[in-house]
């Protein structure tokens, strides 16, 4: 089976290789780790703690680690060496900033020789996966040396759900192997369990996203920000996150109109991929606007009121919807399928989103069922849903309140998570380091 898997993932290499030295050249991307994931070269182990690997595979999973690799060294004294593994060029130096007191380094491609080569370095004596990654031959190699596997705040989304279960005889047999699923909700949990995870190895302990997020607008982070953007109290900050084509030109457009009536209303845009972030300048430079990039702003800069700030750094935006009054979360006009909503809900802004959200349904059920977000039909209708906003201070401060107190009704995920891991794991004994 292996060498069948190896066979497939080669053939996809080499037919992904023009694309891959396409966006090295044209977008600074694919250009490192080609050692850690090719043939497994990640860091040496050595020494006298056990390691547990976590994988994040990009920004957005590195976030949701952090409190839960905090929580779980506190809970286990630190009896663990941490390893963070990732995917992407953003991801990995995301990681890099966020955990520099542990070892960071690329996940291998699920070739078997690279595979093989990782858990002989790394050694780990539990992995930890987030949300859904299944990978036959990690997850094979694994069970053969007895190592524990979890994927935690673990999703099935409906296309993910039906594409699965078309393949599901050659799918189970992954899912049994896992030794921890931690499912965000009860359907996840059925959908997992009807593919394939073993019921004893099934768990439901809510999503993490909740317990992760920023709740308090004066953290450090905001706060740097809003004096960096020259933000004052009486302004009023609308925010358009992780967004895709065509969303930061529906911001604009509304912004450009209410700005006329609404002196106070200032725009922040942030695109969802950094190799999109020229094109939402120019976008922005083209509606007339005035444009200042946040990666070229430095302590002190003078920030027009009346310029579009656009967020290109990577990293930030958790912080920035710390800002946000009125938050829109990109990704949700077309087929992508939304982003996540949680961060500027936990904030208290008033949070709007459009009809495409079938990565976060379950999350969105709740803050609709609570009356606490705005889901817009057509992009024709941001403008005048954010003019109503502007129009009624109190519907916005109202939205924003209940928004915050949904999030934080639901926290507690993360230590019913860690509660899962420390079971499956042995007890610390003088072996195994990860040597940065």
């Amino acid at each position: 089976m292996k060498w069948f898997l190896n066979l497939v993932y080669l053939t996809l290499l080499t037919a992904l290789t023009p694309i891959i030295i396409w966006r090295s050249v044209c977008h600074r991307r694919y250009r490192r780790g080609w050692r850690e994931k090719l043939v497994g070269r990640l860091p040496v182990v050595s020494g006298d703690r056990p390691v547990v690997w976590f994988h994040a595979v990009s920004v957005g999973e590195v976030l949701q680690l952090q409190k839960v690799v905090q929580a779980f060294r506190d809970q286990t004294r630190d009896a663990f060496q941490v390893l963070i593994t990732t995917s992407t060029d953003t991801g990995f130096e995301l990681a890099q900033s966020r955990f520099q007191d542990c070892a960071v380094t690329w996940f291998p491609l699920d070739f078997s020789w690279a595979v093989s080569a990782a858990l002989d370095r790394i050694r780990p004596t539990l992995v930890v996966l987030v949300e859904l990654e299944l990978w036959p031959n990690f997850l094979s190699e694994c069970q053969r040396r007895g190592i524990s596997t979890a994927i935690i705040n673990a999703r099935m989304s409906d296309r993910s759900y039906r594409g699965y279960r078309r393949v599901r005889s050659l799918i189970a047999p992954i899912l049994r192997q896992i030794t921890i699923v931690a499912a965000q909700n009860e359907e996840y949990a059925h959908r997992l369990h009807d593919l394939g995870v073993r019921e004893d190895a099934l768990s439901m302990t809510g999503s993490i996203k909740f317990d992760g997020v920023l709740c308090d607008r004066f953290n450090d982070q905001t706060a740097h920000l809003r004096q960096l953007f020259r933000i004052c109290d009486s302004d009023t900050i609308l925010i358009a996150g992780s967004t895709q084509h065509p969303e930061e030109q529906m911001a604009v457009d509304a912004w450009k109109q209410l700005s006329q009536s609404y002196p106070e209303l200032r725009l922040i845009i942030v695109p969802r991929h950094r190799e999109r972030f020229d094109e939402a300048a120019a976008a922005v430079l083209s509606s007339g606007c005035e444009l200042v990039r946040r990666s070229h702003l430095s302590a002190g800069d003078s920030v027009p009121r009346t310029a579009v700030i656009l967020l290109d750094t990577i990293g930030e935006l958790s912080a920035c919807w710390g800002l946000a009054d009125i938050a829109f979360v990109g990704g949700s006009f077309g087929s992508r399928g939304g982003q996540n909503m949680l961060e500027p809900a936990a904030f208290g802004a008033a949070v709007m989103f459009g009809p495409s959200t079938s990565n976060f349904r379950d999350i969105v059920a709740q803050l609709l069922s609570a009356s606490a977000a705005i889901q817009l039909d057509t992009i024709d209708s941001f403008m005048p849903t954010v003019q109503n906003l502007l129009q009624q201070p109190h519907h916005r401060n109202q939205l924003g309140h209940t928004a915050r107190s949904v999030v934080l009704s639901q926290q507690g995920a993360i230590d019913r998570t860690i509660s899962l891991l420390i079971r499956a794991l042995p007890e610390p004994s003088a072996q195994h380091r990860v040597a940065a």
